[in-house]
């Protein structure tokens, strides 16, 4: 994995003429991560960005999280943005939607899950069970340390009756748990959808740039091998993104310098 402004010069071959379809994490990436999700604020220069990398012509931009559609059109704020919530579940844009069709059955099982994972994490100070309707996230980014061993065993016990049916999905992120519906789609498979879709709908090849630091974004950057550019945020590790930037700070560089780059 290449330091991403190391290697700028062949990001800008690769790029240079293209259209550029820009996905964007939002926690971890835009912004830096927080104690708790709502203390998570874009910062007003990189919403100034954003906004004028989606007047150019030649450039779309979806922001893509985990957190549920409202949630992340409410913290962004911006128009002419594609907004994807749930890991993929939830997608909506100007003139592009889509929706799984989670059952009743199993949006009554997140319900319950929610139910019983918030009175059994009751007494467990710095956690909380957010209830996103299609998904759920378990945060104790707050908790002491010497608790995370009972909060996981605590999870594990009330979510093993509906893992062993494969009803749900699990996946640990930065001091979160995601539990998810068994459903065949993730962050990912809603990329290739998106870039399809626009494809179709504006007869126009699309080079994906995806900008991501968690887990949930590893099934985009694997999906994307060998398709665009695929930027990790953090601390160079085990990954299949293809480069890597430093910290949120550097995601703004790099939207400074795919700005300059459309510009021309």
């Amino acid at each position: 994995m290449k330091y991403f402004f190391n290697a700028w010069e062949t990001v800008i071959r690769e790029l240079s003429g293209k259209n550029i379809f820009l996905f964007l994490d939002y926690d971890g990436t835009l912004t830096p991560i927080t104690q708790t999700p709502a203390k998570a604020v874009l910062p007003e220069g990189t919403r100034a960005l954003l906004k004028k990398i989606a007047s150019c012509r030649k450039c779309k931009i979806a922001v893509i999280s985990g957190r549920a559609l409202g949630d992340i059109k409410k913290v962004v704020r911006l128009k002419d943005l594609i907004y994807v919530g749930n890991h993929g579940l939830e997608i909506e844009g100007s003139v592009i939607s889509f929706i799984d069709q989670i059952s009743s059955r199993t949006r009554a099982i997140m319900q319950r899950l929610n139910d019983d994972l918030t009175k059994e994490l009751l007494n467990i100070a710095g956690t909380f069970v957010e209830n996103k309707g299609a998904t759920l996230s378990i945060h104790y980014r707050l908790a002491k340390n010497s608790n995370i061993f009972a909060i996981k065993n605590i999870v594990r016990k009330v979510i093993k009756p509906y893992f062993a049916k494969n009803k749900i999905k699990v996946r640990s992120g930065k001091k979160v748990i995601e539990i998810r519906p068994s459903v065949p789609w993730d962050k990912g498979r809603a990329v290739l959808w998106l870039l399809e879709s626009e494809r179709l709908m504006c007869r126009k090849t699309f080079v994906p740039v995806y900008v991501g630091d968690d887990s949930t974004d590893e099934d985009a950057f694997k999906e994307l091998k060998n398709k665009g550019i695929t930027i990790f945020v953090g601390k160079p590790k085990r990954t299949a993104a293809s480069y890597y930037v430093k910290d949120t700070e550097e995601v703004a560089l790099l939207l400074k310098k795919l700005l300059t780059l459309q510009s021309k």
